[in-house]
């Protein structure tokens, strides 16, 4: 039997602002979003990878000193659940600088696909790489964002298209996820788009797709969640219907991007029970009443309007004053979104899509969880869930997406695992 060795107990203490986000049942919504329950001069002690108790620091203070926890000492700064990045594309092999430069001088995200660019020219990187290779840069990733506060992150699979490489990003996620001391939940994204192989017959790559990678995907335990890219020039709401129905048949939940080229109707989609609809930049009206209705959630990815240098961006308020549930993520990827920063993505909420610096932490946090089905574990700080905590070396949340560009992220919290910038 092979012993599992546990963090010794843990004492963040003398925190200036310590957001805890406790209460609530269900996913955020409206005016709940803003509150983030927030304890001033408080401690949080973790146990066993675990939070045990969280309230004033005297209070908690007293059980610490009984346990003999190590004791981190806050300096009166801010402390935050880490951040739960859902919606990432972990795996590619090299960025796409053609892509940047063609898009600098005028192309647009189709004009750049079909030149041979896009999605499809990560595709032949990912093939011809090794798992070690891929792993090892998923890892480079990881670290990168667990340096900024996120402690949770959704990796995608998606440019493989074929069962092999699909399969073997997978592999890589999971290979990099058992390094790296946070959560990664994994995502077989293999409906991205069709190959330039199977231009010819797309039916038959959504097949390949229900028929091949989703059960295969299932059958080695590699991934939670399938995804598909419902848009323009990518797959059909017949098409996605399909590849749902075959995730749900072989036990595994759903997710999608949509509404990110052009408008769609989520009704038959929803009826699967997505986790997330991801993107929503161009939704329809009539959708908003059954989003709000349900425990779907919106992951709005602000970083890609950003790169691809649109001016518009999602209509977070209009989401959020009907009764959405919102989240916000980075969407790592090459080609349209190459940052690891949560604090950026959340920036950028507040300045573009005008959401509060509460409402963004909430949706980087306790939302996020909620969009990968994990809020009984992830999101906030309580007891019992798993200890998984960022500092901030500010005095006041507010400055999270305040100060963007720069890591203000002193230490985070990883499952119990303290990890100080300072020690690195």
């Amino acid at each position: 039997m092979v012993q599992i060795k546990l963090p010794k107990p843990l004492l963040l203490t003398n925190i200036g602002q310590l957001l805890t986000l406790r209460g609530g049942a269900g996913p955020r919504r409206g005016r709940e979003l803003a509150d983030m329950a927030i304890v001033e001069d408080g401690a949080v002690l973790c146990t066993n990878g675990k939070i045990a108790a969280v309230g004033p620091r005297r209070e908690i203070s007293k059980q610490a000193k009984k346990l003999k926890a190590k004791e981190f000492d806050c300096c009166g700064k801010v402390v935050l659940p880490g951040f739960v990045d859902s919606h990432t594309h972990l795996i590619f092999a090299g960025p796409r600088l053609v892509d940047f430069e063609k898009r600098i001088a005028g192309s647009n995200y189709e004009e750049i696909a079909a030149a041979g660019g896009g999605i499809r020219s990560s595709v032949d990187g990912v093939r011809k790489a090794t798992r070690k290779v891929l792993a090892s840069r998923a890892l480079q990733a990881l670290e990168q964002m667990g340096a900024q506060g996120t402690t949770t992150v959704e990796a995608k699979s998606g440019y493989g298209l074929d069962a092999g490489a699909e399969i073997k990003s997978l592999e890589a996620i999971r290979d990099a996820g058992k390094q790296w001391p946070g959560t990664v939940v994994s995502t077989l994204l293999g409906a991205h788009v069709v190959p330039k192989e199977r231009q010819s017959d797309p039916q038959a790559y959504v097949e390949e797709v229900t028929r091949n990678m989703i059960p295969l995907a299932a059958k080695k335990k590699l991934a939670s969640f399938v995804d598909v890219f419902c848009d323009r020039g990518a797959f059909s709401l017949q098409q996605s219907e399909e590849i749902f129905k075959a995730a749900t048949e072989h036990g595994l939940a759903v997710r999608a991007h949509v509404c990110q080229l052009s408008p769609s109707k989520l009704g038959s989609l929803a009826k699967f029970r997505p986790a997330s609809f991801d993107h929503m930049d161009c939704f329809l009206d009539e959708d908003i009443p059954q989003l709000a209705n349900s425990d779907t959630v919106a992951t709005l990815l602000p970083g890609a309007n950003y790169f691809l240098g649109l001016k518009e961006y999602p209509n977070a308020r209009k989401l959020i004053e009907q009764g959405v549930a919102v989240a916000l993520a980075t969407d790592y990827n090459p080609g349209t979104s190459p940052t690891s920063s949560m604090p950026f993505v959340l920036s950028l909420a507040c300045t573009q899509m005008k959401m509060s610096p509460a409402e963004a932490i909430s949706a980087g946090t306790i939302n996020g969880a909620q969009a990968l089905r994990l809020a009984d574990r992830k999101g906030s700080i309580e007891a019992g869930k798993h200890a998984d905590l960022a500092v901030f070396d500010v005095e006041d949340y507010r400055e999270i997406p305040y100060w963007f560009g720069s890591n203000h992220c002193e230490a985070v919290v990883m499952q119990g695992k303290l990890i100080s910038r300072k020690n690195q």
